[in-house]
């Protein structure tokens, strides 16, 4: 990329990104900067960063002032130095759709700097760039849009195609872990929406795709590309049975670990969660790449456990469907847990219920371990 400078800054304080993400490898807070005729600096980061994200700006500016600031979405982390910038640069104007100044003033009050509200289709010439706007609502905020550079071809994408870790972080796993555990984690719910704009790009030339978090992506495009069509289908990503649990004594837990050697014995990738001690955040990533569950739980006061209950919530809450599921349930006396498991889970889509419910009296006995048997024969 010529004219396009990155900005950004890492953060290695953080220890959970939104209050509830665990981010061990830190965080980056991108921001990009176009230079031409006119100057483009695209976002701000996060407050706690002001000072260092200007001085990234000031660099790169090397004595000149930025014409405009483009804010493709007001979450705080993006939009936390926006006041600091225009302080430094009143002359600057700000570019954005008219729900992100609405939101603008709810976080900051007004901004006296000139400002262009910007919609879909709309463009912007830099000189030789030309910046086209592209409105994506609710992926995962309504105000959010893309920008288009039409001169070298690089969509700036807000929060769309982002991922956990800081840049100086050198994942081993790559881009898929951690940009499926922050999809399904930020913007899981909003398939339909990411499916919109998606269907925008279709056609469009691409050399990078600049999120605001993780790494620029500038090599085997069609394979980010294909990986979001996936995801935000709800389609399952690899073959193979997550079994979530939920457990008091370790007796859910044994049967659960009985199923998935079976499985592993038959050919079928098993992965096992414990839900009270294993990432809830990692446990629901799991739940969307395969394509096939198994929920055991604990019946506990007369419902399911509570690790299992946020759990099962956190699927609905996103969107959970097109799955073949099962259950494990476990009650010394008056077990409902499949049966309340299977009520929260009405709410989801497309959901393929296997037979039999696996019924354990406290623990595994010569009947439940047949059960588990032929589940197992059901799950192949």
């Amino acid at each position: 990329m010529k004219d396009i400078f990155y900005v950004g800054v890492d953060d290695h304080e953080i220890e959970l990104f939104e209050g509830q993400y665990p981010v061990e490898n830190g965080m980056s807070y991108n921001s990009y900067l176009i230079k031409d005729e006119k100057i483009a600096v695209m976002d701000s980061v996060d407050k706690n960063f002001s000072q260092e994200w200007l001085s990234n700006v000031d660099k790169v500016l090397e004595g000149k002032l930025p014409d405009y600031l483009i804010v493709s979405h007001m979450e705080p982390d993006h939009s936390g130095s926006l006041i600091e910038f225009t302080k430094k640069y009143p002359n600057a104007i700000l570019v954005a759709t008219d729900k992100a100044f609405k939101f603008l003033i709810q976080f900051y009050g007004d901004v006296k700097n000139e400002k262009i509200v910007v919609k879909e289709g709309d463009t912007l010439s830099l000189g030789k760039h030309t910046l086209k706007f592209i409105t994506a609502p609710m992926v995962h905020w309504p105000e959010v849009m893309f920008t288009y550079d039409e001169y070298e071809n690089v969509l700036f994408s807000a929060d769309a195609f982002g991922k956990f870790g800081a840049l100086d972080y050198d994942d081993p796993e790559g881009w898929a872990c951690e940009a499926r555990r922050y999809y399904f984690g930020i913007v899981g719910k909003y398939g339909n929406q990411v499916q919109t704009v998606l269907k925008k790009l279709q056609g469009v030339k691409l050399t990078a795709i600049c999120p605001l978090h993780g790494p620029i992506l500038d090599d085997n495009l069609d394979y980010y590309l294909s990986t979001y069509d996936t995801w935000s289908k709800y389609e399952s990503e690899s073959k193979g049975v997550f079994i979530p649990v939920a457990s008091v004594y370790g007796n859910t837990m044994e049967a659960a670990q009985v199923l998935a050697e079976k499985l592993t014995s038959k050919g079928v990738k098993a992965v096992v969660c414990d839900l009270n001690t294993d990432s809830m955040t990692e446990a629901f990533e799991d739940a969307f790449r395969y394509d096939r569950i198994v929920f055991a739980s604990v019946t506990y006061n007369g419902t399911i456990f509570p690790s299992m209950n946020y759990f099962i919530d956190g699927l609905v809450e996103r969107g959970y469907q097109n799955k073949k599921v099962a259950f494990i349930e476990n009650g010394t006396w008056a077990a409902m847990a499949g049966k309340v498991m299977q009520e929260k889970l009405t709410k989801c889509k497309n959901l393929e219920l296997l037979e039999p419910v696996v019924k354990l009296v406290s623990k595994l006995d010569e009947s439940s371990l047949k059960q588990i048997e032929e589940l197992a024969d059901k799950l192949v």
